[in-house]
């Protein structure tokens, strides 16, 4: 079974028509974990920041992305991550990876290896190229 771990932008991408061809990639992603060909793993403060940038960028209802994010977390295969290891973070944050949100993620992944890392962030993904972590660009 194929294991992911989604990115904020991903999320974005998802539900926003910012870019059809990144949504399309990460519906195919929905649809694998909805038939239990594949599990996203969801770092807890990716909902954080997915939850801040729906509000105050797209000014999307508060209700409304509360609606959504309930909507995440019931579909089949996805899975939050509230724990953080913060030896794995402090060995990324802040002299390899400057954000700390693509640190958190970055983390989740050298403790789950084999699970790949769904982003479209080029800067993102070149440092995880250089750590050796599986990603998928959508």
């Amino acid at each position: 079974m194929k294991r992911y771990i989604i990115d904020t932008n991903a999320l974005i991408s998802y539900v926003t028509d910012r870019n059809p061809d990144q949504q399309r990639k990460i519906a195919e992603v929905f649809e694998e974990a909805a038939i239990s060909k594949g599990v996203i793993l969801c770092p807890q403060n990716v909902l954080t920041e997915f939850i801040f940038v729906l509000d105050k960028v797209y000014g999307v209802e508060k209700n409304e992305i509360q609606m959504m994010v309930r909507d995440f977390l019931s579909l089949p295969g996805v899975e939050l991550i509230h724990e953080i290891d913060f030896t794995a973070l402090f060995d990324l944050w802040p002299d390899v990876l400057r954000d700390l949100g693509d640190a958190i993620v970055a983390s989740v992944g050298c403790l789950n290896r084999g699970s790949t890392i769904l982003t479209f962030d080029l800067k993102f993904i070149h440092i995880l190229k250089k750590l050796r972590l599986p990603f998928k660009k959508i």
